[in-house]
């Protein structure tokens, strides 16, 4: 059993905060992409014939920037392809791509259950600010337009710690996305990475953001508003009401498999974790003589693989089970990071339930100084 991960990489507009691979729409080779993306899931299945996938995640760049057209070349392909009859099946999309039916009409006849909207804020001198062209009235057009194609399970983004954004002003966007009585939502601090217009802003002193004391309630905010709306926080970042929970996100965190497909993914079968070229023509070009497109293979050590089980796992609401890390790696949490537990739930960051390790409430505001906590020095294997 595994996930499949597809990416898009084509955007109308380029966010000022955003470092995924990605290229402006205009110009680029869109139908190309399509067929060598297929071209690439057969050669790599043709591998793993027995290989099941259980979910499957379009994302971006922005997927909905395809045309309803090639949404449908897309989605039968993952159907006829991967064998991909029944499971979660998640495409992004960005509001003002949902203005009109057709789109959705296209990924609802393709199977897709379950869409992922990107709207990071309510206000709209912000959205302008951080990059986006919708506004907050197209956000309640395509939520109206979603259910109306028949989707229920819905989730949109927010982001917060944005630049000129108050306490009260991400209050007002948490209200106005809980109005939709959407059953799943994503909350993320904004971070600045390299190689985006926000950092270069940030070189240059030009960036002004909210003091880590705000970010705290920001955070804060979020976690109680969606628990008093019923909303279970069942990641660090993410929200959703019983039985919507994103499946093909939990395998991240769960460290199991997923291929990835498509210019700069990354897959994980097994102990190897590949990448794809991530420019455009270095994508399309070996799959045009009908080669993979993985500049790099990597087979992860045991020591990385029990890394990522711990601070992977520990983002979650179940956290991670001492009885699944012996089945795996045939050592106990404690014989690797015994000294480490002990420090974390001396300094309530840590808790235990059963046999699963998690971040207690305290943890979850200092998860990144957690998780470095886990990266083995001196492996004791």
């Amino acid at each position: 059993m595994a996930g499949a991960y597809i990416h898009i990489p084509f955007c109308d507009h380029i966010c000022y905060y955003c470092d995924f691979n990605k290229v402006f729409i205009e110009g680029q080779p869109v139908a190309d992409y399509v067929a060598m993306l297929l071209r690439e899931m057969r050669l790599v299945m043709a591998a793993h014939p027995d290989e099941e996938i259980k979910t499957v995640y379009v994302g971006g760049g922005t997927p909905s920037t395809l045309t309803p057209a090639q949404i449908t070349q897309l989605c039968d392909g993952v159907h006829e392809i991967l064998h991909f009859d029944q499971g979660e099946f998640t495409f992004e999309a960005n509001p003002n791509d949902l203005l009109t039916m057709e789109k959705l009409a296209a990924m609802r006849a393709g199977g897709v259950n379950r869409l992922s909207i990107g709207v990071q804020s309510f206000d709209d001198a912000i959205l302008k600010r951080i990059g986006r062209i919708h506004r907050a009235a197209d956000v309640l057009t395509a939520v109206a337009n979603a259910r109306k194609a028949g989707f229920e399970n819905l989730s949109i983004d927010l982001i917060f710690r944005l630049p000129g954004q108050s306490r009260d002003n991400f209050l007002n966007s948490l209200h106005q996305a809980l109005a939709l009585d959407l059953p799943h939502y994503s909350t993320y601090s904004l971070i600045l990475e390299k190689k985006t217009i926000f950092y270069n802003l940030m070189r240059q002193g030009r960036l002004q953001l909210p003091n880590q004391d705000v970010e705290a309630d920001m955070y804060r905010d979020a976690i109680d508003l969606m628990a008093a709306s019923g909303h279970q926080q069942y990641e660090i970042s993410n929200f959703a009401r019983p039985g919507f929970e994103c499946q093909h996100n939990l395998l991240y965190w769960q460290n199991d498999k997923y291929f990835g497909f498509g210019a700069g993914a990354y897959g994980y079968i097994g102990k190897d974790r590949y990448h794809n070229y991530g420019p455009i023509q270095q994508y399309l070009a070996p799959l045009h003589d009908h080669k993979l497109p993985v500049i790099e293979h990597h087979l992860v050590p045991v020591e990385e693989q029990m890394e990522e089980e711990m601070f992977l796992g520990l983002r979650t609401r179940d956290g991670v089970s001492r009885a699944r890390f012996l089945q795996r790696y045939h050592m106990s949490i404690d014989a690797v990071y015994g000294d480490t537990v002990q420090q974390l739930k001396e300094q309530q960051l840590l808790t235990e339930h059963e046999d699963h390790l998690t971040l207690t409430d305290q943890g979850k505001f200092w998860g990144n100084e957690v998780f470095q906590q886990f990266l083995i020095e001196d492996p004791l294997i």
